[in-house]
């Protein structure tokens, strides 16, 4: 059977995936079932794998931990005979009708798909790291309803930890702001909230954290005070893997993120971008979401490219001549 592949440049993939995270492997799946030569370049880093237990991926109703999402979702990849390399690019440019890619080898593809998601930085604190994902949380979205009833501590000093400390009103009553030593900068506005809303706030630096198997049981403050608490929401920032972006000159929006259209489409021709790295809500379901819009957009370009450049034709000439083309009594 005449394949596309047989027709095109074997030094060049259709489409390259950087990233084997959720986004990442949902496009692979459509791109794959797509039948287009789809490598997916991962470096191991995706973040889900920080979330023991996810309760909002729909289809699993008691949950489901990240890494099992990642192993999962890699087999389905498989089953659609997309590739998979090892590697982290470090370099990325344009080469006529190619991008390369450069990492511990050189690549190269027609559609380039970034899905290289976003770091979020834990406050920095002592011993607050092994709780990651068990008692220390990033999003209220995902994880709210699973401190329901505790006693509840939002580390930051801007807006947006006045803003997760009222929105964790709904969850539950005793909640405080702890600045970590940083001088509130929120507005003013946000401090008549806090006022009204009687949050109280603690500016002390917090010197350690008390924890036993992953679950936190106080703050230690440098004067020798200690709050009990049993959960920590921190607001100190995210970090956007956009730096092959950027040497690409694709646009990124005021927060620093991939500026993308409805479709996943960048500002750069044949460059796409999915996931956390964009200004979608950092949710795996929304990434997966993502992740499959932006390979439709992908499969959608390169079918609508193949009718401008007749590569299509040759496709359909190597039927011809290889194989049957009219079933028989038609």
């Amino acid at each position: 059977m005449a394949e596309r592949e047989d027709l095109q440049d074997p030094c060049v993939r259709e489409v390259i995936v950087i990233g084997g995270g959720i986004a990442g492997l949902s496009a692979a799946i459509y791109l794959g079932r797509a039948q287009r030569d789809t490598l997916v370049i991962d470096s191991g880093h995706s973040m889900a794998k920080w979330e023991p237990v996810v309760e909002n991926f729909l289809g699993f109703p008691k949950g489901v931990a990240g890494e099992e999402l990642l192993t999962n979702g890699k087999r389905q990849v498989e089953r659609c005979e997309v590739k998979f390399a090892r590697d982290e690019i470090k370099k990325v440019r344009r080469e006529k009708n190619a991008f390369v890619l450069k990492g511990k080898r050189t690549y190269r593809a027609r559609s380039l798909l970034l899905a290289t998601g976003i770091f979020h930085l834990p406050p920095e604190i002592p011993g607050v790291k092994e709780c990651l994902g068990h008692s220390m949380f990033f999003c209220k979205d995902c994880d709210g309803v699973r401190v329901r009833g505790k006693r509840i501590a939002i580390c930051g000093a801007n807006d947006e930890a006045v803003e997760y400390a009222l929105g964790m009103l709904f969850y539950s009553s005793c909640v405080i702001v702890a600045t970590n030593g940083e001088k509130p900068h929120w507005s003013r506005q946000h401090a008549r909230w806090l006022k009204e809303y009687e949050i109280p706030v603690h500016t002390g630096r917090i010197v350690d954290v008390k924890h036993r198997r992953r679950k936190i049981l106080a703050l230690e403050f440098a004067d020798d005070r200690e709050v009990k608490i049993d959960n920590i929401f921190t607001t100190r920032g995210d970090v956007f893997h956009t730096e092959l972006a950027e040497q690409l000159e694709a646009k990124l929006d005021r927060e620093g993120q991939i500026k993308v259209d409805h479709c996943m489409r960048t500002s750069v021709p044949r460059l796409y971008a999915a996931g956390c790295v964009t200004p979608a809500n950092c949710q795996m379901i929304i990434a997966a979401g993502q992740g499959a819009a932006a390979a439709q957009a992908i499969n959608r370009d390169m079918f609508e490219e193949s009718l401008r450049t007749h590569s299509l034709r040759r496709l359909r000439e190597a039927q011809l001549e290889m194989e049957e083309t009219v079933p028989e009594g038609a």
